[in-house]
């Protein structure tokens, strides 16, 4: 099984992101759920991630990343050269995070929010849980 990969249903910027992964994981690797959703808030439970994260968070192989981490896992899933992103993983989480915090903070700012959760198209519908 793959991963999964929770994130905020009503960002504009997290929505347009989950539709960037999905046109670049050919093999289908990833699933994904809304935080906001009963199946992500029961996700989120199960893995015990502190209520206090604003981020995508990924699960995968029993264990749950978040901010910068998470989102370069992902990017080592993916097609073309964006695996060549994960090298940055050297850099300590605790300075990648910095910069991560910062843009997620502005997020909604920066570009807007949905009064709704993203609804998938029926193509993409097997890929939501």
């Amino acid at each position: 099984m793959g991963g999964v990969i929770l994130f905020d249903g009503v960002c504009n910027f997290c929505h347009s992101s989950v539709q960037f992964i999905i046109k670049r994981d050919q093999r289908a690797y990833f699933r994904f759920a809304s935080i906001q959703s009963e199946v992500g808030q029961e996700i989120l439970a199960t893995y015990n991630v502190p209520t206090n994260i604003d981020s995508v968070i990924l699960i995968e192989h029993g264990q749950a990343y978040w901010e910068s981490t998470a989102a370069l896992k992902i990017s080592r899933r993916l097609d073309s050269l964006w695996p060549t992103c994960y090298v940055f993983i050297v850099i300590p989480s605790y300075i990648r995070n910095i910069l991560y915090r910062k843009f997620a903070e502005n997020r909604y700012r920066l570009f807007g929010k949905k009064e709704q959760c993203l609804l998938p198209t029926p193509s993409q519908q097997q890929r939501f849980l």
